[in-house]
């Protein structure tokens, strides 16, 4: 009986490690991690041919995608000096991205004039902050 109720005891906590194991949650927040980064705008005529100013982007909306998704699932906007940060991540894969004008003005590749531009990146561990190479937006 004895040896019964130690199998016993012992199937069931191999049984509870596992589980717990197998429950990684998927990327997203609720983690101890961030990525950020900055945006830089350069600001043309209406034919791009004269740059007319370039700064620090204030108040430009970037996304963020957790995961494999098509959708983003967060957003927000930049600070004053262009700055943006994705707070309190998990574990897992990541797809930053803001839009632009195609300063080539190439309606066939990118009809409407507007394009993203996508950083992937990959957090690995807790309380790991990943700092994005900046971003040049064209207006």
């Amino acid at each position: 009986m004895m040896k019964r109720s130690i199998f016993i005891l012992l199937t069931l906590a191999i049984g509870s490690i596992t589980m717990l194991n197998s429950c990684d949650k998927p990327a997203g927040e609720g983690g101890t991690s961030t990525i950020k980064g900055k945006i830089y705008v350069k600001e043309y005529n209406s034919n791009f041919t004269i740059l007319q100013s370039e700064h620090f982007g204030m108040e430009e909306r970037v996304y963020i995608i957790y995961g494999d998704g098509d959708f983003y699932d967060d957003d927000l906007r930049t600070s004053y000096d262009g700055t943006y940060e994705f707070r309190n991540l998990r574990k897992g894969s990541y797809r930053v991205f803001t839009y632009t004008e195609d300063s080539t003005m190439n309606q066939v590749l990118y009809p409407g004039g507007v394009y993203a531009i996508i950083d992937t990146v990959q957090i690995t561990d807790d309380n790991q902050t990943i700092e994005l190479p900046t971003i040049t937006i064209y207006k």
